[in-house]
């Protein structure tokens, strides 16, 4: 259930605004959908206007960060196995029992680094996501249909009566998705806040998005804007193989 007095206040914290130029034409499915002749159309929202869900952006950085944070050393927890993400201190891993992945409030549980940026079953997430909406007018973007066909990977050949059209954004228009990301305070003021550059190298790795990547749809670059990094963070992150 949610409680809006609970809510945060957005105007309290300076949002980032982040853009995703698209190079390739995007594909991004909106299931059940009508109105098009293709079998799976592309997600917008009520103005008509192109769109990356917040969900699907959050998602994925999440995966990226994790990576990133492995790759420096630090113990993650497996998401999204919820009963995995939430460490029991009472039976928890010898890894897991330090005191960056102890919060204040949270007696009986142990939390790492990524899971104080996103959030896991006990805790609530620091960052807020809006979707990447695209910027051009509806107006001036056709309906653009590609056909696929389905392939047996077992026989290597394509399956009969498995034609299926996809919408797509235009190719290379060079499409820019801007949309705001939320970062609240951290809940141990007195840690250096990793959080800004974590999502910022997560970013970087983020290539594509939507479906079909392999086939060459929505394929990315980012214009992100500039972050000032205390030398802090940088003797915090690399803190990950200091047990």
């Amino acid at each position: 259930m949610i409680f809006l007095e609970r809510l945060i206040n957005n105007n309290s914290i300076e949002p980032y605004t982040v853009t995703a130029i698209i190079d390739t034409a995007l594909c991004v499915g909106a299931g059940g959908s009508s109105g098009s002749l293709a079998d799976k159309p592309i997600v917008r929202n009520s103005e008509g206007n192109l769109l990356i869900p917040a969900s699907q952006f959050k998602g994925r950085l999440r995966h990226e960060c994790e990576k990133i944070a492995r790759a420096l050393g630090w113990e993650i927890s497996e998401s999204p196995n919820a009963e995995k993400m939430v460490i029991r201190r009472a039976n928890s891993p010898v890894e897991f029992q330090r005191n960056e992945y102890e919060l204040p409030g949270y007696n009986e549980t142990y939390h790492c680094l990524i899971s104080q940026i996103f959030g896991d079953p006990v805790l609530p997430s620091r960052v807020i996501f809006e979707d990447l909406i695209c910027t051009e007018d509806p107006e001036n973007l056709p309906e653009v249909l590609r056909p696929g066909v389905t392939i047996n990977r077992r026989r290597r050949t394509a399956e009969e009566k498995k034609l299926y059209f996809l919408e797509t954004s235009p190719a290379n228009a060079q499409l820019r998705f801007e949309a705001k990301i939320y970062i609240q305070p951290s809940l141990k003021p007195e840690q250096p806040d990793y959080a800004p550059v974590l999502i910022w190298a997560g970013l970087q790795h983020i290539h594509a998005l939507g479906g079909s990547k392999s086939a060459g749809l929505g394929w990315l670059h980012w214009q992100l804007p500039k972050i000032e990094v205390d030398e802090k963070v940088w003797q915090f992150l690399a803190k990950g193989r200091v047990k």
